[in-house]
């Protein structure tokens, strides 16, 4: 179905007689394409880029399928305005304007804003521009200096036509000097192709390292690539067990049947390392996306990709809606991890939505972790993965020993959270020369501040949470909606000075007692908020890896993959922290952090140790990590997510009502659930207050739709909304069909 563009957006076009009408996608929050007209000589089809005007603006839009005869002869010709311009680029494939569909149809989200995701670099949609080069033509200038002769010597070995700035750069010359050269007919100017924004890859490059399991891995996901056609791996192997290495050779192999690949990563912005592990094997490095590349670099890698140029991408979640031109292989790193869910305008888990686009397109996906989501040790259980175990590290190097340190029996000191017994590890651990981790999944130095007079508590004037004090940047910070001000000296509400507390720990706060008990040890603190960004993050990593550091404190950044070559002790602040709220996931991501965090020691076969903290040493998530045995973590899960009918043996979706005060949302909420159709299997659950009542300003009442596996959730969702109250101009309504999150 199409929409006539001109009903809604007024300017009125007559086309000529028999104009040709199609469908486009539109960068709006519709459920339909609009139509518009193809002007005498423009040539567009399904998957066509192409500017369109939406009322005064001028929008890029995408030709969709499903435009006909019998559609387009019902529109009033006088009212269809034409399409702008089509952009010189190649068209979406059928595969990818399938799985927009499928993405939109599953999230129930307007398929424009999906297509959206897979045009959002609109300076690359042209070609880059010629690039002015120079050839050497030989001949002898009036005057000849050494900087001349350089020149010149250095242009007479190559062949290949040089860039003006690369020609002196490569001479070490000003630019003066290749002008005057130019200026008196020693080069010729020519136009070259523009430079590639990374070098093609050599699946030849090194000969891949393989040993024991780790090769008898490789062959099997190998094996599966090379046959072709849709299928799904699930690569579970211990944290050093060499998985990044098994699938480069699926890379490899995908390489060699001359397909692209992407390779999805929860931080690639955070990870040098594996950007260097993939050139050592491959001899080029991956060409990267991800939201802190500049634009004119991320432009260059989607004009790259969807003209096949670029062969690998590694990639954020948003790396999956590029419009490859031949991709043949998608592996999802650290599979299990919550970064993969996006949760702004298209809701989507990117490690699901890969395996679907792996499925429409026709090859092999590969998932791989240390510690696989529930949901993918269910698939490989049932058949539909195919799991591949490596249960041992890499070079027979051994996991490190593991205990738990009972808070109730070993308390720190007051005022302090750092166990004597923990203290004696990290002492020890710096008189040998080797690196100590701290982990603790909390930001800045204090979540709470409050008045030791009145009890006077922080909090955010916009949202319902508290404002969490940041010492090294003397602030106090709303971690919703990011609101902060200073840090005050006094009490708001008595006016008391110097009687401010902080309650409770941040990882500023463990640096501060770490400095205490040892003051001459280097220390660092790793956190997303620190000053500086990703360009300062990636410089700490370094310098850790190289061990400039002793202790490094940090939050669940330093769970993600890093390899630390010193680190032997991990020591876990507070492993109870992430059991402590009502998400139905909890243990499994309690089980997943500090597995991968206590991961991090003994990687190169140093003996080593991880310190548990924790008030709570019986229970089930705390004797499955210090037992290792993850088997019997996850048969429990299991059984305990199929009694409740959770996913993946159920399935859930989640409706966020907000509004400018709490009554409307409450209101409109309980209006919502009211029009939910009965239907047996599907049950609705609220409305009740967010978790986070108050964000933004915003009042949140919170509905839960909980189903069988097999219920048509889209269609009961699609119907309730229909069904329910008009929204008001202050409600919003934020659907999410398998919610991650439950705040």
């Amino acid at each position: 179905m199409s929409i006539d563009s001109s009903s809604l957006f007024g300017a009125l076009f007559t086309p000529p007689a028999m104009a040709r009408v199609v469908p486009v996608l539109v960068p709006l929050p519709v459920p339909v394409a609009y139509s518009y007209a193809v002007p005498d000589g423009m040539h567009v089809e399904p998957g066509s880029v192409v500017q369109v005007p939406i009322g005064p603006r001028q929008v890029i839009g995408v030709v969709w399928d499903g435009g006909d005869d019998a559609s387009a002869s019902k529109l009033d010709p006088k009212k269809v305005r034409p399409i702008t311009l089509v952009f010189d680029c190649p068209p979406l494939s059928k595969e990818m304007r399938d799985f927009i569909d499928w993405v939109a149809a599953y999230t129930l989200s307007p398929p424009g804003l999906v297509a959206r995701m897979a045009i959002r670099a609109p300076a690359a949609l042209d070609p880059e521009p010629m690039v002015e080069g120079l050839r050497f033509l030989g001949g002898q200038p009036e005057r000849l200096t050494p900087a001349r002769t350089r020149v010149m010597e250095l242009a007479a070995t190559q062949e290949q036509p040089w860039t003006r700035r690369g020609l002196a750069h490569a001479a070490n010359v000003s630019l003066s000097v290749v002008d005057g050269l130019m200026a008196q007919g020693v080069f010729e100017t020519l136009f070259l192709a523009p430079p590639p924004v990374v070098a093609r890859p050599d699946q030849d490059f090194a000969e891949p390292r393989l040993e024991g399991p780790q090769k008898a891995a490789a062959e099997e996901i190998v094996a599966a690539v090379a046959k072709g056609g849709y299928s799904a791996a699930l690569i579970d192997g211990v944290t050093g067990s060499g998985k990044t290495e098994v699938y480069f050779e699926a890379i490899a192999e995908s390489l060699r049947q001359g397909r692209q690949v992407l390779i999805l990563l929860p931080e690639i912005a955070l990870t040098p390392a594996f950007l260097e592990r993939f050139e050592a094997r491959f001899g080029a490095k991956p060409a990267e996306w991800h939201s802190d590349l500049s634009p004119r670099v991320r432009e260059k890698v989607w004009r790259g990709v969807v003209t096949g140029e670029v062969r690998v991408v590694a990639g954020a979640r948003s790396a999956l809606f590029l419009p490859f031109e031949e991709l043949g292989l998608i592996v999802v790193d650290e599979e299990h991890d919550p970064a993969y869910k996006q949760e702004d305008r298209v809701f989507y888990h990117a490690r699901d939505m890969a395996v679907v686009r792996g499925r429409i397109g026709d090859f092999p996906v590969v998932l791989v972790s240390a510690t696989p989501s529930v949901e993918s040790q269910v698939n490989g259980l049932a058949g539909r993965y195919n799991t591949v175990h490596l249960p041992t590290r890499f070079g027979d190097a051994a996991l490190p020993d593991l205990h738990l340190v009972d808070m109730r029996r070993h308390p720190p000191e007051r005022g302090g959270f750092l166990s004597p017994i923990l203290l004696r590890g990290i002492k020890r651990t710096l008189e040998k020369g080797e690196q100590s981790l701290l982990f603790l999944n909390r930001r800045g130095y204090a979540p709470l501040t409050l008045c030791r007079v009145c009890g006077h508590r922080f909090q955010c004037p916009q949202c319902s949470s508290w404002l969490v004090e940041h010492r090294f940047r003397n602030q106090i910070q709303c971690h919703q909606c990011g609101y902060s001000e200073r840090t005050p000296e006094a009490c708001p509400d008595c006016g008391t000075l110097d009687h401010l507390v902080a309650c409770g720990p941040g990882v500023e706060r463990i640096a501060e007692e770490v400095e205490k008990h040892f003051p001459d040890a280097r220390t660092i603190v790793l956190s997303s908020d620190m000053l500086g960004g990703v360009k300062r993050i990636r410089l700490e990593l370094e310098a850790i890896a190289k061990g400039d550091v002793d202790i490094v404190i940090g939050t669940q950044l330093v769970a993600k993959g890093h390899n630390f070559p010193l680190m032997t002790l991990v020591g876990i602040v507070d492993a109870d922290l992430g059991l402590s709220n009502g998400d139905p996931r909890a243990a499994e991501r309690t089980f997943q952090l500090l597995s991968q965090v206590t991961g991090r020691a003994g990687r190169t076969g140093l003996k080593s140790h991880g310190l548990i903290q924790t008030f709570q040493p019986q229970h089930p998530v705390m004797q499955a990590i210090v037992s290792g045995d993850a088997h019997a973590f996850y048969e429990r899960e299991i059984e305990e997510r199929q009694k409740a009918v959770l996913p993946p043996f159920g399935r859930l979706a989640s409706l966020i009502v907000s509004a400018e005060t709490r009554a409307e949302a409450e209101t409109h909420a309980r209006a919502l659930r009211a029009a939910a159709p009965n239907v047996t299997g599907i049950s609705v659950l609220g409305p009740a207050e967010a978790p986070l009542a108050l964000v933004r300003g915003r009042h949140r009442f919170r509905l839960l739709v909980h189903g069988r596996r097999n219920s048509d959730m889209q269609s009961f969702l699609k119907t309730m909304i229909a069904q329910g109250p008009k929204a008001r101009s202050s409600v919003q309504i934020q659907l999410d069909v398998d919610p991650q999150s439950f705040l």
